[in-house]
């Protein structure tokens, strides 16, 4: 190989690194300042291709999107005195690259340190002038573009702009919290103690109702059946006196079977008698016959002939018990 060729390839080589060591390309999410051993000499907001001198200068990119920081939670002394547990977020943007170069170099940790002291020392300043009642409302909102404006007006210093600053979440201290559950519990048992006596008083009052109706329907009914019972007995009496008006032989006689009937029908009676007792007059002797009275009870039909009296049974002496006939 002849020294020429050699002497072309390495040339190409150098060109071909001192190429790649001027060119750079910058994205649209991106933004660079470009440093001459350490100073800012140059800013560069168009995306593209640019070039820079090569082993002088340096490329620093910066993130032109929407970034976020989460600030640790943090216990807040509100206006009445009251503890509130906070955790926030901020939503920043890098609008002065070199202003941010200038105050916290070319790294976002520099940046997050800062916006973590001033946002908490502006939360924690403004809600310490409001109420509980505010923090945990819609106005909420108002408090918070309060802050925003704060940290906002403290960072442009660093280059920064801030879009937004935001309570993530707001929580009582954990001793608090179990006041709070605390008297919720008791709460919630005296209105369940009272729901329970309110109860207790309707369901006695009911039962008292109930069982005054209930009184009031049986009285009604006790003497609505006794009245009944009354009217019932006098029709009994009337039709007894009226049957025994009609005919007082054949209504004894009547009376004295049912006698008979009621002190046989169980088989096993034992009556002690004289022989002249008036229970035994008709199984000693017939009934009269009455006639000149068609169907009477007395009367006998000439096509039926009359049964004989059965001989009377001669009685026991009174002080002798012997079964009945």
């Amino acid at each position: 190989m002849s020294r020429s060729l050699i002497a072309a390839a390495a040339a190409l080589v150098v060109i071909f690194i001192v190429a790649s060591a001027s060119l750079f390309t910058v994205n649209q999410t991106e933004q660079v300042l470009i440093t001459q051993f350490g100073a800012p000499v140059r800013l560069i907001t168009d995306p593209g291709l640019h070039v820079k001198v090569p082993f002088v200068q340096t490329v620093i990119s910066f993130d032109r999107r929407l970034l976020d920081y989460e600030l640790p939670a943090e216990e807040a002394t509100l206006g009445d005195q009251r503890r509130l547990r906070v955790d926030g977020f901020v939503r920043f943007r890098i609008v002065d690259p070199l202003k941010y170069y200038q105050a916290v170099g070319p790294t976002e940790d520099g940046i997050r340190v800062r916006i973590n002291a001033v946002a908490s020392s502006s939360l924690l300043r403004v809600l310490g002038n409001e109420q509980l009642l505010n923090v945990l409302s819609s106005n909420r909102g108002q408090i918070m573009s309060t802050i925003r404006d704060q940290v906002n007006n403290e960072m442009n210093s660093f280059g920064v702009k801030v879009e937004d600053v935001r309570i993530r979440r707001a929580d009582l201290p954990e001793e608090n919290t179990k006041a709070v559950l605390s008297r919720m519990q008791s709460e919630r048992e005296r209105v369940a103690r009272q729901a329970r006596a309110e109860g207790a008083e309707a369901s006695a009052r009911i039962r008292a109702d109930a069982e005054r109706e209930r009184t009031v329907l049986l009285a009604d009914a006790r003497a609505t059946a006794d009245k009944l019972r009354g009217q019932g007995e006098a029709q009994a009496i009337a039709i007894y006196a009226d049957a025994f008006q009609r005919d007082p032989q054949f209504f004894g006689i009547w009376r004295t079977l049912q006698a008979y009937r009621d002190a046989f029908a169980a088989g096993t009676s034992r009556l002690v008698l004289t022989p002249g007792d008036a229970f035994l007059k008709l199984l000693q002797d017939a009934p009269p016959r009455q006639t000149g009275v068609p169907g009477a009870p007395g009367s006998v039909s000439p096509s039926v002939p009359q049964a004989s009296a059965a001989p009377a049974t001669p009685a026991t002496p009174a002080n002798s018990a012997n079964p009945a006939p």
